[in-house]
């Protein structure tokens, strides 16, 4: 019975200390590398991570460097409209996760992938909801970024 007792707590510590099926998870910084252009996630207040999936089935989490590679990355994916997908953004300030979809977005920040796009949960003179930001992300990614496939490329300095 002892045992029994033992067998039980023990599978429901491990079922409590794995990762939750929705909200941000932990991120191994400087270790894990963003979905998008493989860079290491290494700055706290600028990351990004997507919960989700196809419909039907349990969502992962994806963590990227910048709010600009989360955003392209998910318009590619067939699940993207699917309502449980979950998008979060680190508050430039303090990194704090917000939903991304809620927050506000100043531009001018220097940001991991040159984005400039830096989160708060409050709107500012300037700042730009969600879908404003996307817009950006775009006119960004069309300036200054070049694309072969999904390699992620920036031109030199000086180009």
């Amino acid at each position: 019975m002892r045992a029994l007792l033992l067998f039980a707590s023990l599978a429901l510590l491990a079922a409590c200390s794995g990762e939750p099926d929705t909200g941000p998870g932990k991120i191994r910084w400087d270790r894990e590398v963003c979905q998008r252009c493989a860079m290491a996630v290494s700055d706290h207040n600028y990351a990004a991570q997507v919960r989700g999936g196809p419909a039907g089935q349990k969502g992962k989490l994806y963590k990227f460097d910048d709010i600009g590679c989360a955003v392209i990355w998910l318009d590619q994916q067939p699940w993207k409209d699917n309502p449980k997908t979950e998008i979060w953004v680190a508050d430039f300030r303090n990194g704090d996760w917000l939903d991304a979809r809620k927050a506000w977005y100043v531009k001018g920040k220097i940001t991991p992938m040159g984005y400039g796009l830096g989160a708060t949960p409050v709107k500012q003179p300037g700042a730009l909801d969600f879908d404003q930001a996307r817009k950006h992300i775009y006119e960004v990614e069309d300036k200054t970024h070049a694309h072969r496939g999904d390699e992620h490329q920036h031109s030199a300095a000086g180009e």
